[in-house]
């Protein structure tokens, strides 16, 4: 029994799909930001700008 309801459990975790597309966009949103980057020099400061305002931004909410 205690099998079956572990089994049950990993399906259901499997399946669970709610957080796939905020990772995606965010992994779109990186890159077209390199993409810009690359063929906008230009853009490339400002791209790093907000990089690492995102950067110590989560290093500061994490502790």
């Amino acid at each position: 029994m205690k099998r079956a309801i572990a089994v049950f459990f990993r399906a259901c975790i499997w399946r669970d799909n709610k957080g796939q597309d905020l990772i995606e966009y965010a992994l779109m949103a990186g890159f077209v930001a390199v993409a810009a980057g690359a063929t906008i020099p230009p853009v490339a400061t400002s791209i790093g700008q907000i990089f690492s305002t995102v950067k110590s931004v989560l290093t500061l909410a994490g502790g």
